[in-house]
């Protein structure tokens, strides 16, 4: 979770609320969910709010920014865009995740409003 947080700042990816020790801690998002073949690489990883991140649960990132933009929440575009290219050039170095490359590529589309 360091990594994160050093990489992206302590707020939450998708209600930009901060976080704290005690009220507002940290979790780890997946991008790509694992059901989706996504893997568990800090380049598919973002820090979201206990709240975001259950309620996201498995719909997508395109799908979950819109009902979180309509709610007045200031979802962090740039940062999901800049982590997903990040994973689709770890993809490209590693190999393999066949399953989460489609998914990638239709979320970036769907993101970059």
């Amino acid at each position: 979770m360091t990594l994160i947080l050093e990489r992206d700042g302590p707020r939450c990816v998708w209600c930009a609320g901060p976080f704290d020790d005690r009220l507002n801690r940290a979790t780890t998002e997946h991008l790509v969910p694992r059901i989706k073949g996504g893997p568990s690489w800090l380049e598919n990883e973002v820090a979201a709010c206990r709240r975001c991140n259950s309620q996201r649960g498995h719909r997508s990132l395109g799908e979950f920014a819109a009902e979180c933009e309509a709610l007045g929440r200031e979802v962090d575009r740039n940062r999901i865009i800049r982590v997903l290219r990040s994973l689709e050039d770890a993809i490209a170095r590693h190999g393999g995740q066949r399953r989460a490359r489609p998914y990638i590529a239709t979320q970036l589309r769907r993101l970059d409003v």
